[in-house]
């Protein structure tokens, strides 16, 4: 039986809410949607949330400036609630803030999700955490500062409503937030669709580079730390990279690694149709969903490429 947020709360004074390393749209989308729901409807009680960096695209949306980038701080929160976090590691720095909380709480949406927390809200079909959080909270109570973030996020993780996670449900919350006046075409061209020049070139740099594999189901491309400093660019602005070579033709899988250390690269996986991704980042130490999914994979560039291509030929 699904509670809602206050039943959730319960007798809890001071609540924590944080999302996973590295967070992206709909990361701060649902985490920024709760705070500013329970700092506008629940006055009584100590809200604080927590996110490892914020790129300065999200602060458009109201209260971004109260985020706490520094980790633990010795707080035992009666409360800690973790959003769009499919496993703890995830939770970075962080994460000692939930080992000492009183309860915990989980709200997410990725199938790899084994559900660690003392409560946990889950729905793997779901486009993004920020529509899972929507079943939570009191529509009647959802201002525009809260709506903002929500529709954010939910835009950000169906690729503006272009992915198979898309439902009509999807669609009737975010007509709802745009009701409540969000602006879509500010949240969309400055969280989403904007991209600094130095982006455009790696971009462009990355997707000249692109190898076609597996027959041409599979395409992918690669960022060292040598091109990213080359371009002026950190691993926060890689992002959007995989998706911009994912709609190639006959592509059903889309393969995106960018270096994190001397001995490690981040995966991104993208599928169009058939190919669980999720199963392949999982088997990685990774997760994700079953078209999107990611891991850390310690070893060498060729190394790692060659061992995923065998991977995903196996079910292309």
């Amino acid at each position: 039986m699904m509670k809602k947020i206050n039943d959730i709360i319960g007798d809890a004074k001071t609540i924590g809410i944080a999302g996973h390393v590295r967070p992206d749209g709909d990361c701060m989308g649902s985490c920024m949607s709760l705070y500013n729901y329970l700092k506008k409807n629940r006055p009584d009680l100590d809200v604080r949330v927590f996110l490892e960096f914020v790129d300065k695209k999200f602060n458009i949306i109201e209260n971004t400036d109260q985020i706490i980038t520094t980790g633990y701080d010795g707080t035992k929160f009666d409360l800690f609630i973790s959003l769009d976090t499919a496993s703890l590691d995830r939770l970075g720095l962080n994460l000692p803030f939930y080992e000492n909380a009183k309860r915990t709480a989980c709200i997410d949406h990725h199938a790899s999700n084994d559900g660690y927390a003392d409560y946990n809200y889950i729905l793997p079909k779901a486009s993004s955490a920020s529509e899972v959080l929507y079943d939570l909270l009191d529509e009647d109570l959802i201002d525009k500062s809260i709506a903002e973030p929500m529709y954010m996020g939910i835009a950000h993780d169906s690729g503006v409503f272009r992915f198979q996670s898309t439902t009509p449900k999807t669609m009737r919350i975010a007509a709802n937030m745009i009701e409540k006046g969000v602006n879509v075409n500010m949240i969309l061209e400055e969280t989403f669709f904007r991209k600094t020049y130095n982006q455009m070139m790696v971009t462009a740099k990355i997707q000249s580079e692109a190898v076609l594999a597996l027959d041409g189901k599979c395409i992918y491309g690669y960022c060292t730390s040598v091109m990213m400093e080359e371009y002026g660019v950190t691993t926060k602005d890689l992002d959007a990279v995989v998706a911009s070579i994912r709609n190639v033709d006959g592509v059903e899988v889309a393969m995106f690694l960018y270096q994190l250390s001397e001995d490690s690269y981040k995966v991104s996986l993208r599928s169009k149709n058939y190919v669980d991704v999720s199963k392949i980042a999982v088997e990685n130490g990774g997760g994700g969903h079953v078209r999107a999914a990611g891991a850390e994979i310690h070893g060498e560039l060729n190394d790692i490429i060659n061992k995923l291509l065998n991977r995903i030929k196996q079910d292309i």
